[in-house]
C-alpha cells in the first residue's frame, strides 16, 4: 500500500546506518522518502544535511522528517532553529506519541548511540501513526514560533 506522504530523512555519520535501515523499513511499508544525506559513515557536519531538510519542510515540500545523529541532540538543535519546525528528540515510543499528540511535532530526532534499531522503528511507527489532538494544545503550538 502506497502512502501519499513523502518523508524527509537525514543523518550524520553516526546515524547513517540507522537512517538506512529506517529508510528501508519505511519503503517496505509503503512510505516514500527523500534522503538529504549523509550517504556514508565518513565524518561530516550534521548542520549540512539538517538545515536543507528543515528548510524543505518549512517550504511545504514535506510534512514531516526523521533525523538522526549519535545522541540526537545536535540534529534537534539545528532543526529547531527553523521557525516552522517542531522537532522532538525522543528515546521512547511514549515520548514520540506525546510529541505528536500534544506538540504536533513535525520532525522526529533520535540518537543512534542510545537506542536499538527495534526501538527506533517503534518510535518511527508511533510518530507516523499518532495524530495531533488539537484542542487545548493548538493554542500552545501556535505560540511556539518567535515573531
Amino acid at each position: 500500500m502506497q502512502n501519499s506522504e513523502i518523508l524527509a530523512l537525514a543523518a550524520d555519520h553516526a546515524g547513517y546506518k540507522m537512517k538506512e535501515s529506517i529508510k528501508l523499513w519505511l519503503e517496505e511499508h509503503g512510505y516514500r522518502t527523500v534522503d538529504f544525506g549523509t550517504h556514508s559513515e565518513a565524518s561530516m557536519d550534521y548542520p549540512d544535511v539538517i538545515h536543507p531538510l528543515a528548510s524543505a519542510i518549512e517550504e511545504g515540500r514535506f510534512d514531516r522528517g526523521i533525523i538522526i545523529c549519535g545522541s540526537g541532540i545536535g540534529v534537534s538543535m539545528v532543526a529547531n532553529k527553523h521557525q516552522g519546525i517542531r522537532c522532538a528528540l525522543c528515546h521512547t515510543t511514549e515520548l514520540a506519541s506525546l510529541a505528536r499528540q500534544h506538540n504536533n511535532a513535525n520532525v522526529l530526532a533520535m540518537g543512534a548511540r542510545f537506542i536499538t534499531m527495534d526501538q527506533a522503528i517503534d518510535m518511527v511507527k508511533t510518530f507516523l501513526e499518532t495524530p495531533f489532538e488539537g484542542g487545548r494544545h493548538q493554542k500552545r503550538v501556535e505560540k511556539i514560533p518567535v515573531h
